[in-house]
C-alpha cells in the first residue's frame, strides 16, 4: 500500500448502538470503492473487521478494528468500533485518534441509547461530528420523526444534507439540499436528476435550515442572510464545512449500508466535510521535565513522534502496537524512545491493518494510522518520538471497571498460566484490571460488564488454551465484640521431663477503633507473670486476631488487657504463655457479644430525572441507605450507602434499569454491624 500524505488522509471514528449495522457500513464502503468484490455480512462471519472468533461467534464488535479505505485519490483510516457498552474502551481509543465521528443511526431504531453515548463521547473528544441514518430502504421509516429526537436530544447544530425520495414505497434517491441537486440511485451509481416536484415543500425548511447555520458560521453571510441576497453555492460549501470543523454544524446523510445506496455519496461528503489531519485540532504534549502543556500540531515541520492508542497481543504473531503519526514522516529502521519508558526501538517493519490482514508500507506520513509489532515496552497511551522531542501525548482516560467476579483456574497448577492470560488480555483492554485479594487468596477480575467479563473466559480458553470459571468474590466480613468479659486461660500440660505452663487472666471489651485488629495492655501488679512472657502474650493475640470464633474472619476493634496469671520456675516457656492467650482469647471474646461486621461502599449514580425512583427502589432492596442527591451535567446524582455484597455487578444493574443511561461509581468506606439475618446467613455458610 502506497503512502498517504497528510492533507489526503481522514481519520474518522465509527460510532453508534450496538447493532445499527457501524460494521455493514465499512463493509459497504470497501465495496463502493471496489477494495473487495462483494459485501462481507456479519451473519455470515465474513466482515473485514470483525475478524476475531469472539466477534463471529457473537455477531456483535468487541473491539475496534482499523479499516482503511482507498477513495478516489484519498485514504479514509475508518475506526469501527463496538456499540455494547461493555467494550466502551475500544471506542475511547478510537476517538482518542480519529478527527472525525461517523454516528450511525438503524432508521427503523431511532435514535437509541448507544446514539446519545456517541454523541456525549465524540463531544468530549472534542471533534467534528456526521449523522448517517442506514437502512432507509427498511418499510415505514419515519426520517423527520428521527431529525426532530435529534434536534432534541442534540441541539440546533443538526442540519441534514439530504431530504430523502421514495417511489411507491422504495427508497431510490435524494435531495441534495446544500448543493440543490436530485440524485436517483442507478444500481450502485447515483444519477444527478432534476429534483421531483413532490419534494419542493420538504425541501423548504431543510434549506432554510441549513442557511440559518451557514449564516451563524460568518458575520457576512449574515449580514447576506438578514438582506435576503442570495448566497452562493461557493459560499455555502466553504461556510458549511466551517461550521463543520468549529463543531457548529452536524450533517445527517442517509442511505443503506446492506444495499451499498448513497455510500459514495457520503465517502465524498467524509472527503470534502471532516478535516485532514493537519486541518485537526492539534494534540496536547507535555514537556517531561517542566511538565509545560503545548499544542503540536499534525505536521512535518517537528521532530518524528507516534502516539500508541490500541494493543493487539496474539499467542502466535506476539504484540502488535498500533498508532497514529503526531508528527514527522516515520519509516522503516527508524529508532525512537519510549517517552515513559527511556528505552530506544527499532522499527523493523511497519504495517498498515485492515482488519487481521497486515500490508508492509516503507514509510508514514503525519496523520496516518499504522502498526508496528513486537516491539518489547510500548503500551497503549505511550509516545515514542526521537530522542530530542521533548514531550509526551496527553494519556487515554478509560472507565473503571466496577462489576466484579472471582476468578479460578479449572485445573490443578493453571494458576501461573491463568494471571499471565489476563496480563496480556488487560494489555488489549484497560477496561480490565485484576485485583489479587491478600486476605481471600482470591483473584478478582474486574470489568464494565458481565459480557465483558464472559468473552474473557472464553477468550481465556480458546485463544490462550486456559479453562477458567467465575464465581461471586468472598465478601470480606470482620468480627468484633461489643460487651465485656473476664476470662483465665490455663494451659498445663506434664510429660516426662519439663513440662508447660501458662496461667494467665484477660479482660476483653471493645477498644473502639474499627481500623485497628487488637490493643493489648498489661495491668499486672507483684510480677504475677513475669515481663519476658509480655510479647509472647501479644503474640499469642495478634496470631487470635486473624481468625474470628465465629465465622472465622480477621476480628476488629478489640481491648486486651492483662491482670493476672501465674508462673511455674522451670515449666514455664513462651510457648505455654502463647497457649494461654489463646485459649483466653477463644473464650473471653466468645462471652463478649462477638458479632460480625459487613464493608459499606459509597455509592455514586448518576442517572437522568425519570429514573431516580426505579434507582431508589431498588436501593431499599440492596439495604442502602441514602444520603442525598446532587445535579450533575443535567442529570441526578443519588449519593448512597451500600453493603459491598450488594455491589459486585451493580454496574450491569444499573444499566439495565435506566436502558444503559446509568453511571456508577463507589469506594470502600468503612465496616458497620450487619443485620442478624445477614450474619446467620454468612456464618451458616462459612460453618
Amino acid at each position: 500500500m502506497k503512502a498517504y500524505e497528510t492533507s489526503y488522509i481522514r481519520n474518522i471514528a465509527l460510532l453508534g448502538h450496538g447493532s445499527t449495522g457501524k460494521t455493514t457500513l465499512a463493509e459497504a464502503m470497501l465495496y463502493a470503492a471496489g477494495m473487495t468484490s462483494r459485501l462481507g455480512k456479519v451473519e455470515s462471519g465474513s466482515t473485514v473487521s470483525d475478524f476475531d472468533p469472539e466477534e463471529i461467534k457473537r455477531k456483535i464488535s468487541i473491539r475496534t478494528s482499523l479499516v482503511p479505505i482507498l477513495w478516489k485519490d484519498y485514504k479514509l483510516n475508518l475506526l469501527d468500533t463496538p456499540g455494547y457498552f461493555d467494550f466502551v474502551g475500544g471506542v475511547k481509543e478510537a476517538v482518542s485518534v480519529a478527527d472525525g465521528a461517523l454516528i450511525v443511526i438503524k432508521a427503523s431504531a431511532g435514535v437509541e441509547v448507544g446514539t446519545e453515548k456517541a454523541w456525549e463521547i465524540a463531544t468530549e473528544a472534542d471533534i467534528p461530528k456526521m449523522l448517517f441514518i442506514t437502512e432507509m430502504d427498511a418499510p415505514n421509516v419515519n426520517i423527520e420523526a428521527i431529525l426532530t429526537t435529534c434536534k432534541e436530544k442534540f441541539g440546533t447544530s443538526i442540519a441534514p444534507v439530504q431530504v430523502p425520495w421514495y417511489e411507491k414505497g422504495q427508497f431510490v434517491g435524494y435531495v441534495h439540499v446544500l448543493k440543490m441537486l436530485g440524485r436517483r440511485f442507478d444500481g450502485q451509481k447515483v444519477v444527478t436528476c432534476p429534483i421531483p416536484d413532490h419534494l419542493e415543500e420538504a425541501i423548504k425548511p431543510i434549506r432554510t435550515m441549513i442557511l440559518e447555520a451557514v449564516a451563524e458560521t460568518d458575520e457576512v453571510l449574515m449580514e447576506k442572510y438578514f438582506a435576503e441576497e442570495e448566497l452562493t453555492p461557493e459560499e455555502i460549501e466553504k461556510a458549511y464545512k466551517k461550521g463543520v470543523m468549529n463543531k457548529e454544524i452536524v450533517p445527517v446523510l442517509c442511505g443503506s449500508a446492506v444495499n451499498a445506496t448513497g455510500i459514495s455519496v457520503l465517502m465524498d461528503t467524509m472527503v470534502s466535510l471532516f478535516p485532514a489531519p493537519n486541518e485537526a485540532k492539534p494534540s496536547i504534549g507535555i514537556h517531561q521535565k517542566t511538565e509545560e502543556v503545548k499544542e503540536i500540531a499534525c505536521s512535518n515541520d517537528e521532530k518524528k513522534s507516534i502516539f500508541i492508542f490500541k494493543t493487539i497481543v496474539d499467542p502466535f504473531i506476539g504484540k502488535l502496537s498500533l498508532f497514529k503519526v503526531k508528527t514527522g514522516t516515520i519509516k522503516t529502521d527508524d529508532a525512537l524512545l519510549n517517552v515513559r519508558a527511556g528505552e530506544v526501538e527499532r522499527f523493523s517493519h511497519l504495517y498498515v491493518l485492515s482488519g487481521k490482514e497486515q500490508k508492509e508500507v516503507a514509510a508514514l506520513y503525519p496523520g496516518d494510522i499504522g502498526a508496528v509489532a513486537k516491539l518489547k515496552t510500548p503500551r497503549t497511551g505511550d509516545t515514542m518520538a526521537d530522542k530530542d522531542f521533548a514531550y509526551q501525548y496527553e494519556p487515554m482516560v478509560f472507565p473503571k471497571g466496577l462489576v466484579k467476579k472471582a476468578i479460578f483456574p479449572t485445573g490443578k497448577g493453571d494458576e501461573e498460566k491463568m494471571s499471565s492470560s489476563l496480563m496480556k488480555l488487560m494489555a488489549e483492554d484497560y477496561t480490565l484490571s485484576v485485583e489479587n485479594d491478600k486476605e481471600t487468596h482470591e483473584t478478582i477480575l474486574c470489568g464494565i460488564g458481565e459480557q465483558q467479563l464472559d468473552v474473557v473466559v472464553s477468550m481465556l480458553k480458546n485463544k490462550f488454551k486456559v479453562d477458567v470459571y467465575l464465581a461471586q468474590p468472598t465478601t470480606p466480613y470482620r468480627e468484633t465484640i461489643k460487651g465485656k468479659a473476664n476470662v483465665r486461660g490455663k494451659h498445663k500440660k506434664q510429660s516426662g521431663g519439663h513440662g508447660q505452663y501458662g496461667d494467665v487472666v484477660m479482660a476483653f471489651e471493645p477498644s473502639g477503633d474499627l481500623e485497628m485488629p487488637y490493643v493489648f495492655e498489661e495491668k499486672i501488679f507483684g510480677g504475677s507473670v513475669p515481663k519476658q512472657y509480655f510479647p509472647a502474650v501479644e503474640k499469642g493475640l495478634e496470631e487470635c486476631t486473624l481468625k474470628g470464633v465465629l465465622a472465622g474472619y480477621p476480628v476488629v476493634g478489640v481491648k486486651a488487657v492483662l491482670l493476672d496469671g501465674s508462673y511455674h520456675p522451670v515449666d514455664s516457656s513462651e510457648m505455654a504463655f502463647k497457649m494461654a492467650t489463646t485459649l483466653a482469647f477463644k473464650e473471653g471474646v466468645g462471652k463478649a457479644s462477638p458479632t460480625l461486621l459487613e464493608p459499606i461502599a459509597h455509592v455514586e449514580i448518576k442517572v437522568p430525572d425519570e429514573y431516580t425512583g426505579d434507582i431508589m427502589g431498588d436501593m431499599k432492596k440492596r439495604r442502602g441507605h441514602m444520603i442525598g442527591m446532587d445535579q450533575r451535567d443535567s442529570k441526578q446524582v443519588i449519593i448512597a450507602e451500600v453493603p459491598l455484597a450488594e455491589l459486585y455487578t451493580y454496574a450491569t444493574d444499573v444499566r439495565s434499569m435506566t436502558q444503559g443511561r446509568g453511571e456508577v461509581d463507589y469506594y470502600f468506606e468503612r465496616y458497620e454491624e450487619a443485620p442478624v439475618d445477614i450474619q446467620q446467613k454468612v456464618i451458616a455458610a462459612r460453618a
